[in-house]
């Protein structure tokens, strides 16, 4: 899903459009007033777009927008959002770096789940989410400071010890998992993985590059979704999958 908007931080006119692959126009919103837009599709039509950045004042930084553009569900999703990722059910999964853990929303915006005291417990606190996967109903996730691997499901956590530190994607199937990203020269580092008794065990570290054997630009957007590390630059979208990857 992709938004053309004119301008970033000021109110402006935008096309909301879907890809699947042929693309399709979902909305016209004529007044988005949220900068740094991101923008997830919700069934019936309608879609979720949320602003990075939020001064916690009464502002609402997440709205829900139907087929015609008019806001029919707003909330504050916080400060410092680095994901959002919605499930074919329109569950809402967020991350960021002003609360502990993701948090999970329904389709209307009230929020469902918190990630728990216990399982802070047990992982460490989560004061930045890094990556962000949601796969059908389930999330995984990797945070700072103690980066586990952490899975989301049914409202239970289970997590394993990871040692790549900084990695800002990841994609998972089954105990398959490859994680991008990283401080500095690791920027476009790209391990993979298996998921092994209680931790996380490489196999194989890679830099990302695209087709051309170019690098992929610094201000690219790279996300994971199941099994797919998705590349979006200025001009295009790009997918690899774990299957991709050598076993």
């Amino acid at each position: 899903m992709a938004v053309w908007s004119d301008r970033a931080a000021a109110v402006s006119g935008v096309r909301v459009t879907v890809h699947v692959p042929e693309m399709a126009v979902a909305a016209r919103i004529p007044d988005l007033r949220l900068a740094h837009p991101m923008v997830q599709p919700l069934p019936g039509g309608r879609v979720l777009v949320a602003g990075a950045r939020c001064d916690w004042r009464p502002e609402r930084n997440a709205i829900v927008y139907d087929a015609e553009g008019e806001a029919v569900a707003e909330q504050t999703f916080g400060d410092g959002i680095g994901h959002v990722q919605a499930t074919g059910s329109g569950e809402i999964w967020v991350g960021c770096f002003e609360r502990s853990g993701p948090v999970r929303f329904s389709a209307d915006l009230t929020e469902e789940w918190r990630y728990p005291w216990s399982a802070q417990m047990a992982w460490g606190y989560v004061p930045d989410c890094y990556a962000l996967n949601v796969d059908g109903d389930t999330a995984w996730a990797c945070f700072y400071p103690d980066w586990p691997i952490v899975r989301i499901r049914a409202g239970g956590v289970t997590g394993w010890h990871n040692e790549i530190r900084s990695a800002t994607a990841l994609a998972i199937r089954g105990s398959r998992i490859a994680l991008y990203g990283g401080y500095g020269p690791d920027r476009d580092r790209l391990v993979a993985g298996v998921l092994d008794g209680d931790r996380l065990r490489a196999t194989g570290e890679y830099r990302l590059v695209l087709p051309d054997g170019q690098e992929v630009p610094r201000e690219a957007r790279v996300f994971g979704r199941g099994a797919d590390l998705h590349v979006v630059t200025r001009d295009d979208w790009f997918r690899l999958s774990l299957e991709d990857l050598p076993g």
